[in-house]
């Protein structure tokens, strides 16, 4: 009789906590009012260039030159993380380069400000902007 009490706890526990499991996965997909599109719009911009490695290498002066310290970048993938670390925070940054087509790079950055996914546009903005010029000047000193 023990051991029925015992699995019945046991039972019952497992079902509250896979509610909440569940409750959890809805509040993470649907954590923001912007849709998918809305957010892809703004964290993506597509630059003319077949050459992924000087992106990359892009990418990666960029968030230096914003005092982001690279944590991982990875050439086979198209992928480079980096943390700024400034008093009371913490931004994420992560950048995907990616080809489009023969002639285009896709480049989309997803940042985090502490746990918060950072939603302003003009932060993404201000991101693309840097790495154009960064692209720019690269092409100007033929590196």
């Amino acid at each position: 009789m023990k051991k029925l009490a015992v699995f019945a706890v046991i039972g019952a526990g497992v079902i509250l906590l896979s509610g909440c499991n569940a409750t959890m996965k809805e509040r993470v997909l649907d954590s923001s009012d912007q849709s998918q599109l809305q957010k892809r719009s703004y964290q993506t911009r597509v630059f003319d260039t077949t050459d992924k490695e000087k992106v990359m290498r892009g990418v990666i002066s960029t968030l230096q030159d914003l005092s982001f310290v690279i944590e991982r970048a990875d050439m086979m993938l198209g992928t480079v993380s980096g943390t700024k670390y400034a008093p009371q925070s913490v931004i994420k940054m992560t950048i995907s380069v990616r080809p489009k087509g023969t002639t285009q790079m896709v480049v989309r950055a997803n940042g985090q400000f502490n746990i918060n996914p950072i939603e302003d546009p003009k932060a993404y903005q201000d991101l693309f902007s840097s790495l154009e010029k960064s692209l720019f000047l690269t092409a100007q000193l033929g590196e």
